[in-house]
Parts: structure tokens; sequence; C-alpha cells
């Protein structure tokens, strides 16, 4: 069976680590150029495509429609299986947790009816598809996501901020443990249904119980302070992706987990890096003063 994967937006935070982990399981990687390559001949003789391609939030509804069209005519043609990294915009406010495979898609907002028909139309062209859907993201650099932005650069002062109840739990996936599972269900592919649809469960943390990982990784007392919205709120006449942070806001209050027993059943001997150990590693180039300067960019 052939090991031949091609990354679509491999310089981007999912395409990153999935260049890394499908080059330290043995695979042959190509990376997509898109100011010089063809989709099409790029993904001739690949048994996989990554679909890491995510514009910012302002360019959603203008770009992800045609882009995964791209994409899932190219794996069409070359009878590939996308890796799609999903998000939980799909389920919206009113969907009770936990959020797994058959929980139902109810989101109305903008962004949430974007990622709804997006994955919808993998199935309906039947494109061979695993979807892993997971939380937020832990990254090993700075990559402008809500935790080096907007969480971690507190750390140095001994706090986290944290954009909602502290009391409720929140889905979160460290980047490498994530992309290293969708190697595993890349290699077992010959065994899944043509669409699948596989929560990873990660960490589900409260802002209190992040808090008191990172004291314990850290080595001292870190405590948590509520961040304050209204300068985003301020922000939307002059920051475009302002407004579809606040779209995405009920997230951070409404308490959520992903349900993790089919990947569980899938991927039985998984081993999850540590949690402390995943918060230490995210928050290190935040308090290394690497973080980027840039505003926040758009999660999967």
């Amino acid at each position: 069976m052939g090991k031949t994967v091609l990354i679509l937006g491999a310089h981007g935070r999912f395409g990153h680590h999935a260049t890394v982990a499908f080059n330290s399981a043995g695979w042959t990687v190509r990376s997509f150029d898109r100011s010089r390559d063809n989709l099409m001949q790029a993904a001739q003789g690949v048994q996989v495509i990554v679909a890491g391609w995510n514009p910012a939030y302002p360019d959603w509804a203008s770009q992800l429609p045609g882009l995964h069209k791209q994409i899932r005519q190219a794996a069409l043609a070359a009878d590939a299986t996308v890796i799609l990294p999903g998000n939980l915009y799909v389920f919206g406010a009113e969907t009770p947790a936990p959020w797994g495979e058959d929980s139902p898609h109810r989101a109305q907002n903008p962004l949430g009816r974007i990622r709804v028909e997006l994955e919808a139309a993998y199935r309906r062209d039947g494109v061979r598809t695993i979807l892993l859907r997971a939380g937020d993201f832990l990254d090993t650099r700075a990559s402008g996501n809500w935790f080096d932005r907007m969480m971690a650069p507190s750390l140095a002062k001994d706090k986290l901020t944290y954009p909602g109840r502290t009391d409720a739990d929140h889905a979160w996936a460290y980047l490498p443990d994530l992309t290293r599972a969708a190697v595993q269900l890349a290699e077992a592919r010959q065994g899944l249904a043509r669409f699948e649809d596989i929560p990873f469960p990660g960490y589900t943390l409260t802002g209190a119980q992040m808090a008191g990982h990172l004291s314990a990784a850290l080595g001292r007392a870190i405590s948590v302070k509520q961040m304050a919205w209204w300068p985003l709120s301020f922000a939307r006449l002059v920051m475009p992706v302002a407004k579809h942070l606040l779209e995405m806001r009920y997230l951070w209050n409404v308490p959520h987990q992903l349900d993790g027993s089919k990947f569980e059943r899938l991927l039985p001997n998984f081993q999850h890096t540590p949690v402390a150990h995943a918060l230490a590693t995210a928050a290190s180039p935040v308090l290394a003063g690497k973080a980027k300067p840039s505003g926040m960019t758009a999660e999967a």
C-alpha cells in the first residue's frame, strides 16, 4: 500500500504538524505551493491529501467553498483519502454535549453554516474522507491562536487570561497529538467507512483547571482573570476578524466536550501527551517573547 501524502497548507498550524508527523512515520510527503502547482496534477499518485488550507475568518465565505471544491475534485480523480480537520462550529450553542459523530449540526451563525455545508459536501460527493474533529489548538510555536495570542501572555505576571466562564468545560487539542492521530487513521484507512466523522477527545478543561495544570507545569501559582471583550467590540470597525471572534464567543461560555468513544475504539493504544506537558510547551514560546505581534488568525 502506497504511503504518499499531499499537504495543503504546509506552513499553517495543522499542515505544519501534519508534515512533521507524516515524515516521522516514513511517508513520502509532498507540499503544495499554490503559486506554482496544479492541484489535479499534484494529487496524482498520492494516497492521502491533508486539507490544511484555512484562510482568515473574513475570507471564509468567499474562499472556503471554492478551495474545498478543488480538493474534492482532486481527491475523487486520484481516489485519495482526504484528512479534513474539523472544528466545533457545526454544533451551535443548542446541541447538547458531549459532541460526537451523531450529534446534530444546529449552527445558524455564518461561520457555523459555512462549516456545516463544507462537511456535508464531502459526504454528498462521495469523497473518501477522515474528518478529524477537534477543539481549540495548543501549538508548540506561537501561531496566533487563542492560547498564545490572548490567554498566555499574562502568564509572565502569573495570570491566565480566560475568554469566558472559568467553570465551563472547553475542548482542547495538542497539535502534535492531533496530527499523529491523523497519520494513524490514514494508515488504517482501508478499514474505515468512506466518510468518517471522528471526534478527537484531546483535553476537556475549565479555565480554573487549566490554571491549575499551568501552576504545576511552571512551578508557580497561576490565577485566572477574565478577558475583557469590549476592545474587540470597538475593533470591529477597523479589524474585520473581530466580528467573527465575537460571533464565536459563545463557545467560551457553553460547556462542551468531545465524545472520544469512537476515537478510542479506532485507536485503542493511542497515547495522549500529558496535559501539563502540552500546556507548558504551548506557553514556552510566549514566555520566551516569541509570540506573533499580528492579530488572531482562524482555527481549523
